[in-house]
């Protein structure tokens, strides 16, 4: 009798350590202290059962195994972050790319006009082109140095009232010459509706902007495993409380979300096609 339910312990023990995962080492532990409980009813007359030592190796096992599955899934998550912020940053390089080449364009176009104006004696013609070429070189110069700062970005604060409800925000950042095109991204695919912009401003260091405030509301992460994952239990209100410590005056800030496709969706707006 020892010798099968000793069998019938370890089985059920092995099922546990190879079914165990991060998120249901609770129930795996109860699975086996029951195991262990049903032995000692049924062992009671001869005082048979497994021993405290014994079974708290085996709820160690399960422990050690369910971390296991836990950093393997950090791990994943990690390298999935890793190469999403690739992308990010490549699709960034290759605009601000883009934007130089067609600006060097838009340069040397004005350039020949101008010579031939100054050859012309066109004096008037040629002053307008120096203020229009005036105006390129600083849009070079401001492409130059987005591409040189890696710190320099745009900061965003978006919610997503239909999937998330109303008392949940993302706080991100992007390098995109156009922070909208990320925006977009996000709500493409992995949520029924679109992100609303509650707060979209360029930054000098925007990425110590986003860590204040990542760190601001750190006790309010809603995933608390993957730090990556920018989303929080807060208002737009609230954000905007931290965003003025550290930046100073947000000069355009919204605090309802329109959430226009949530609100046709349940029928409390009313659409026009």
């Amino acid at each position: 009798m020892s010798k099968i339910m000793l069998r019938a312990y370890n089985a059920e023990a092995e099922n546990c350590v190879k079914t165990v995962k991060a998120g249901n080492l609770a129930a795996a532990s109860a699975r086996l202290i029951k195991a262990a409980e049903q032995i000692a009813r049924q062992g009671q007359m001869i005082s048979l059962q497994v021993t405290p030592y014994y079974q708290q190796l085996r709820l160690r096992e399960l422990e050690l195994a369910a971390d296991v599955h836990r950093k393997i899934q950090e791990e994943k998550e990690a390298e999935r972050a890793r190469r999403e912020e690739l992308r990010e940053q490549r699709k960034a390089e290759q605009e601000l790319a883009a934007e130089r080449a067609e600006l060097d364009k838009e340069r040397a176009h004005y350039e020949s006009a101008l010579a031939t104006l100054e050859a012309n004696g066109d004096t008037a013609g040629a002053e307008r082109l120096r203020a229009k070429l005036a105006d390129v070189q600083r849009a070079i110069d401001d492409v130059d140095y987005r591409a040189a700062n890696v710190r320099a970005g745009y900061v965003y604060v978006i919610s997503n009232m239909g999937a998330f409800g109303i008392n949940m925000v993302k706080i991100g950042m992007t390098r995109r010459l156009d922070p909208m095109d990320r925006v977009r991204e996000l709500g493409d695919a992995s949520v029924p509706f679109r992100f609303d912009v509650h707060a979209l401003f360029f930054s000098e260091d925007a990425v110590t902007v986003e860590a204040k405030l990542h760190e601001a509301f750190a006790d309010r992460r809603v995933n608390k495993v993957n730090p990556r994952r920018e989303f929080f239990y807060a208002t737009p209100e609230e954000v905007l409380d931290v965003l003025r410590q550290h930046v100073g005056e947000v000069l355009s800030f919204t605090s309802e979300p329109e959430a226009e496709e949530y609100l046709i969706s349940i029928g409390k707006k009313d659409a026009s096609f």
